[in-house]
């Protein structure tokens, strides 16, 4: 991807949205957000600075920079209000653009990648996690819902790559936040490291509610 084409088309999408006042900005954020979902569905590759610029200005200007979709997989997160939202940071993308020269990036099932993770891999997983309330439904980030199943699923795909000799990490939420009782993730990893780190929430429709919560690092190495 040309990063100059990139920064190009962010940089002007950031001025217009500067310069506008609130309900301009409402219309005009629902307008691209619909752009995205068509291009999302119907684009081709041709058009995928443009939906890189769209998926940028979306993130950095929806509620909290949350991606989620609904059940058709479109990207359905509300407007967020910030002032001057840094929607082209220049620097960052350049950086990322050299980083990313020699890298092939997939999208797909993960177990797609079973095949060559050997040895020498570094493995870091980081699924939706598994909510800590009924009322918290963030397993449906995509389409499909990640629940207790695929979680399971994907500690047997964990136990396979553990067994080619692979490195790996991965994240998840601490179901002792809520209950101490609960054992799914020490239980589902209770033959690897499992470390218990501070993380901070941000994204609750609630801001009282959003700080220090404790989520797991689970790990072989």
């Amino acid at each position: 991807m040309n990063a100059d084409t990139l920064i190009n088309g962010l940089q002007s999408i950031q001025n217009l949205y500067w310069d506008m006042n609130t309900d301009n900005r409402k219309a005009f954020y629902y307008k691209k957000r619909q752009r995205f979902n068509y291009l999302k569905v119907f684009g081709n590759e041709k058009e995928n600075i443009e939906k890189a610029v769209l998926f940028i200005f979306l993130n950095k200007t929806c509620f909290n920079g949350l991606f989620r979709v609904n059940k058709q997989g479109l990207f359905n997160v509300p407007i967020g209000s910030y002032k001057r939202p840094v929607i082209c940071d220049v620097e960052n993308l350049q950086s990322i653009s050299i980083l990313l020269q020699k890298v092939e990036i997939r999208c797909g099932d993960y177990k797609d990648c079973i095949d060559f993770i050997e040895d020498k891999t570094f493995v870091y997983i980081d699924p939706p996690y598994r909510p800590l309330s009924p009322t918290a439904s963030f397993t449906a980030y995509a389409e499909t819902v990640f629940d207790d199943n695929e979680q399971l699923a994907l500690g047997k795909f964990v136990d396979e790559i553990h067994h080619k000799g692979a490195k790996l990490v991965i994240s998840n939420s601490d179901p002792k936040n809520i209950d101490n009782t609960d054992d799914f993730f020490d239980e589902l990893y209770k033959f690897y490291d499992i470390k218990r780190v501070t993380a901070k929430r941000m994204i609750n429709c609630n801001g009282e509610s959003r700080g220090n919560i404790s989520e797991l690092l689970i790990s072989n190495c």
